[in-house]
Parts: C-alpha cells; sequence; structure tokens
C-alpha cells in the first residue's frame, strides 16, 4: 500500500474529530408574575437528555411564547401583557442570539392588540406575525437587515363566536403559522371555532382573505395550536375547549375537515383542556398535551392522514403547557407551567412512545420551549 493510501483516512479522521460539535440550546419562555426572570437558555445534550442552565435574558413582561428565525440568528418573543412600557398594547422584542447563545435586544414594536400569544417568522425571514389572544387581532410586521422589527403594518381583526357563551364571546386570536412555501399563513382562533386562511398581495403588499377563507372545526371546539404534515397536504388541530385533535385534508387548493379524534383516554370524566401539537420529523406520529389531566396524547398517523391515539401518558408534571421534539427526534420535553418544571421524555423511534428520563429541571413558571440548534 502506498503512503499516500494511509495518509488520506488519516486527513479524514483528524478532520472529523477536529470539525466543532453542534451546540443545542433550548430557550424557555415564561409567565414572569412570580418568580420568573425571563427567558432561561439551557444547554441541551442530545444524546444523553442532560439540561444545563447557561443564562437569564430579563424580560418581566411574560415572553409567553418564542420563535426563532429560518437562518437561526434572531428569536423573537412576544409580551403577552395589556400595556408593555411606553405602550397600549402588547408587543414584540426581537433579539441578535450572539455566539455564546445570549440574547442582545434589537428592538421591540407594539403588536396595537391585547395580550399577544404567539409569534410566527415567515420561511423566508422577512414577516413577523403575532396573535392578539384578547384583542382576537393578527399583527404583522416587516423584518429588517439587522433583524428587528418595523412598526406593525397591518392588523387583521377576527369576526365571531361560539357557544361556550365563557370562552367565546368573541374571537380570540391563538395562533398562525406560515406553510413551508410561505404561499399561504392560517391562524387558528379559539373564540369563533375557526381556521382563518389568509395570502400576500404582492400589489397591496398586504395579507388578504384567501379564496376560502376559513374552514370551520366542531362548533365548541376551541382551535389553539395546529402543526402541518412534512408534505404539507394535511393539518392536525388541537382544539382545546373540547380535547380533541382534528385532522384537515387539503382538496385541490383548499382544506377540509376529516375527523376528530379525542386526546384523552376513555373514560376520564375530570375537566381537560388541549394545549400544543407536534408532528415527529417522519410523519409518523402525532404528539398533543392535555392540561387537568396532566399527560402527552401520542397518536399513530396512517397513510391517508387519519389518526389513532396509542397510549397516554403522565407530564410528570401539571399543566403541559407547550412541549417540543429535539431536533434529532430522540427526546420530547414538557413545560409544566403548573408544577415549574420541564421533564424530559426518550421517544421511541419505531413505536413513537414516550418513556420518562427521570430527568427534570426547575423554572418557575415555564410556557414555552423553542429550540435551536447550530
Amino acid at each position: 500500500m502506498k503512503k499516500t493510501d494511509l495518509f488520506i483516512p488519516l486527513i479524514t479522521i483528524l478532520l472529523v474529530s477536529c470539525s466543532p460539535k453542534k451546540e443545542t440550546l433550548l430557550y424557555v419562555g415564561t409567565y414572569t408574575e412570580n418568580e420568573s426572570e425571563g427567558i432561561y437558555t439551557y444547554q441541551f445534550d442530545q444524546e444523553t437528555g442532560e439540561l444545563a442552565l447557561k443564562l437569564v435574558t430579563p424580560n418581566k413582561e411574560n415572553p409567553s411564547f418564542l420563535t426563532t428565525s429560518p437562518d437561526r440568528k434572531y428569536l423573537y418573543a412576544v409580551s403577552e401583557v395589556t400595556e408593555s412600557p411606553g405602550m397600549d398594547s402588547g408587543s414584540v422584542t426581537a433579539y441578535r442570539i450572539t455566539a455564546s447563545g445570549a440574547l442582545e435586544k434589537i428592538n421591540q414594536k407594539a403588536t396595537k392588540g391585547y395580550h399577544p400569544c404567539h409569534v410566527e417568522v415567515s420561511p423566508d425571514g422577512n414577516f413577523v406575525v403575532a396573535s392578539n389572544y384578547s384583542s382576537g387581532t393578527l399583527s404583522f410586521y416587516r423584518v429588517d437587515q439587522d433583524g428587528g422589527l418595523s412598526d406593525s403594518f397591518q392588523q387583521i381583526q377576527h369576526e365571531g363566536t361560539g357557544p361556550d357563551t365563557i370562552r367565546q364571546k368573541q374571537p380570540h386570536a391563538h395562533s398562525a403559522l406560515f406553510d413551508a412555501s410561505g404561499e399561504w399563513l392560517v391562524s387558528a382562533d379559539l373564540g369563533n371555532d375557526k381556521l382563518e386562511f389568509y395570502q400576500y398581495n404582492e400589489a397591496t403588499a398586504q395579507f388578504q382573505e384567501a379564496e376560502k377563507p376559513f374552514v370551520a372545526m366542531e362548533p365548541g371546539a376551541g382551535p389553539r395550536h395546529f402543526t402541518f404534515s412534512p408534505d404539507g397536504q394535511f393539518i392536525y388541530v388541537m382544539n382545546e375547549l373540547n380535547s380533541t385533535v382534528s385532522v384537515l385534508k387539503k382538496q385541490g387548493e383548499h382544506f377540509e375537515l376529516q375527523e376528530s379524534v379525542s386526546a384523552l383516554p376513555a373514560g376520564f370524566a375530570g375537566d381537560s383542556y388541549g394545549a400544543d401539537i407536534h408532528l415527529s420529523a417522519d410523519g409518523r406520529f402525532v404528539y398533543s398535551s392535555n392540561r387537568g389531566h396532566n399527560s402527552i396524547a401520542v397518536f399513530g398517523r396512517e397513510p391517508d392522514g387519519s389518526i389513532r391515539l396509542i397510549e397516554t401518558v403522565s407530564v410528570e408534571g401539571e399543566w403541559p403547557r407547550n412541549f417540543a421534539l429535539t431536533p434529532n427526534g430522540s427526546f420530547l420535553l414538557v413545560a409544566n407551567q403548573h408544577s415549574n418544571n420541564v421533564t424530559v421524555f426518550r421517544v421511541d423511534p419505531q413505536a413513537g412512545t414516550l418513556s420518562y428520563t427521570g430527568k427534570s429541571v426547575d423554572i418557575p413558571n415555564p410556557v414555552c420551549l423553542q429550540f435551536l440548534s447550530r
């Protein structure tokens, strides 16, 4: 064998061993009425499931929902309040993510609505949209070159009510997501039992209703959060008020409701409210959280998009709000708001089932988990 034949594999080994290991950060959004100081940043080990606190970004305005830009350079956080300092509404804050993972504030802009509870960035990174729960409105921003936000250039007011005379007396915009192409913006409104569809009009530089402007959920369902299937042909909706997961299928250019399946085990008679929902990266499993029953529901997903409940697993805490699958899909972490902890579960890659690792970290009022792998 020639010396050069030995030299090439050695160089390859050295390059691999010297290449920097990918870092995985977990940003935790909280409610700050009690002991929370703001946004908590953890180092997460995707092989062991260990969490280590790195730092805390001070923010006492209920940074209850977080999202990162597609290029992983910026983080956006809502202030779920009626009045941010110097503003007569809630707000969204733009942060720069530094090399250390620390968050440097760029700017903060009013939503012109009350209690923004969700924020989303378009796939091209050009737009940010916030959902104002109490006002039932969506607020839109353009993203500047430095990652900061423009003033809100458009607000869309939802209309309508639902049969629940306490929770559905008015519209409550709860979340909004762009599809992978960026062509569609979809909003879930808990107050009017609708998924509302929008598209951006280049001529007017505004978002406008789609040709079919909404899909109605079951009366009293209270749609809260939703997610798209990897191929974009299905939408899975977590309904808060009746604790069901609804399946919408794309038919031509529109979506239609196919079925709604309970996220609770048969025979459960207590009070419970659906919260968050996510799909596994391979699209084989659907996960949703139950507040009250305090569980994660695991669904198997059939080739036709329909779902079947496999199991419900205790979250080892109380009031699971948001949860997140790790970037490599090996773990699922749950933010338990009332028990002030984040718990870690291992995911069986074949069965989709969850097993508690025994790992739990104490965080005051955790309500949102956002991973960043870089």
